[in-house]
């Protein structure tokens, strides 16, 4: 009992390092309502300079702010890494594309608060899960420069991050494979129409919105090292989505990382260990001074 007492209360406290917190603090806006991130900052003298951008998540669905448990990025905590929880305006209330443009509006935010949070602008990872991982790729492929004549001095910096390490992502929205959601039409995930827009039923507006919301779609030879944990036994997202990713970026030049979870559905009880994989591919790629 002694050593099961010891073990559990060695796990709290693992899951749950001193960390500053800071809860939602207002990114931009989407119309009339609020952009919100929380922040957390490892206790002072350990952090090691460097940040990486949590896509909160699922389903392109968001929790807000306060309700990302300190435990989820606890690895990454422990590490030094400033961790940016960056929370969306839900779908179907905003569109899969609209939440990728807030995901590369929160990234802009921190790259100009750099100073704020004592990170280095030039080196932010990101990461996440399911849809989380999904915008993670968006960003990987399509986040870049800003507009210099932008009046908002957020929007004049770069939405492009420099290492990715994620869980299962949807990569190819038209291609949906063996997955669950596959209706066999070439449509849109069955359970998700509403979140691609008003016209994702008709065939010729899902072909062009499927496509501008696929990843795989605008890998360039110039992505970040990317990390990707999936399970061979999802249905719901199935492994050959990342494995397609991955065999179209290694093809022009690109590091992806695949590995496989056996027996591994859409999620599984070990990932926060995993999590520790992530940690030292960002010490790796974004070059952590105490990694």
């Amino acid at each position: 009992m002694v050593v099961l007492a010891a073990i559990t209360g060695g796990g709290w406290i693992y899951f749950h390092p001193p960390v500053e917190r800071t809860n939602g603090i207002v990114y931009g806006m989407q119309g009339d309502v609020p952009l919100t991130m929380d922040v957390f900052q490892p206790e002072s003298g350990r952090a090691n300079g460097l940040g990486i951008a949590l896509m909160v998540s699922g389903g392109w669905k968001s929790k807000g702010p306060g309700k990302t448990p300190v435990w989820l990025v606890a690895p990454l905590i422990r590490a030094g890494y400033t961790v940016f929880g960056i929370c969306h305006i839900s779908q179907p209330t905003a569109t899969i594309l609209e939440i990728a443009g807030q995901m590369q509006r929160g990234i802009r935010f921190i790259r100009h608060n750099a100073k704020v949070y004592a990170i280095d602008p030039n080196r932010i990872g990101v990461t996440g899960g399911s849809s989380g991982g999904h915008l993670a790729l968006m960003l990987a492929t399509r986040g870049g420069p800003g507009s210099p004549g932008a009046a908002d001095p957020v929007d004049r910096e770069s939405s492009a991050v420099q290492a990715v390490a994620i869980f299962y992502p949807p990569t190819d929205m038209l291609n949906l494979g063996p997955s669950t959601e596959n209706l066999g039409d070439g449509g849109p995930p069955k359970s998700f129409v509403r979140a691609f827009g008003p016209g994702a039923r008709e065939m010729s507006v899902w072909r062009v919105v499927g496509r501008e919301s696929s990843p795989i779609y605008f890998i360039h030879p110039n992505l970040p090292p990317i990390l990707i944990y999936h399970g061979d036994a999802d249905t719901l997202v199935p492994l050959e989505q990342s494995e397609r990713f991955q065999r179209r970026a290694e093809k022009m030049g690109n590091k992806v990382k695949l590995v496989v979870h056996h027996g591994g559905k859409h999620g599984w009880l070990t990932m926060i260990l995993d999590e520790r994989d992530f940690v030292r591919w960002f010490d790796r790629y974004l070059g952590n001074p105490r990694g």
